[in-house]
């Protein structure tokens, strides 16, 4: 099986959809609550699996959510093994994804510098509505 092949896709879909499911199931108290998976890899061979985790609440949540479920990865591993038909059930990768975050900084930094500018040129939306 190739890397971005269809099947590929599927599985990677599948796989991330299961793992959404039973990391509510996690009862590590490090695991936030709003943990969000972005994007899971599987390798063709079925050996490793990237899962590319985010936190809604940011900071070292983050990092401590990856930790405790490093911890519980065998019971992760086994759950997934029992609800995805793999000819192998890969070894999990917890990684930290700081995509979500960086977005919202980058709206925050945004949206300032554009008050910034409508308080530098106040009549500047006047002319614009005029034209």
């Amino acid at each position: 099986m190739k890397k971005g092949s269809i099947k590929n896709n599927r599985i990677n879909g599948e796989v991330m959809r299961e793992l959404s499911s039973i990391l509510r199931e996690v009862k590590d108290p490090r695991v936030d609550p709003l943990l969000s998976i972005t994007r899971v890899e599987v390798t063709p061979d079925l050996q490793f699996c990237k899962c590319f985790i985010s936190t809604f609440t940011g900071g070292d949540s983050l990092e401590r959510s990856v930790e405790g479920l490093r911890s519980a990865e065998g019971y992760i591993r086994r759950e997934l093994a029992q609800r995805v038909n793999l000819r192998k059930t890969p070894k999990l990768q917890f990684v930290e994804d700081r995509s979500i975050e960086y977005g919202v900084e980058m709206a925050k930094r945004i949206e300032e510098l554009a008050e910034e500018d409508r308080r530098r040129h106040p009549h500047a939306e006047e002319t614009e509505e005029a034209d």
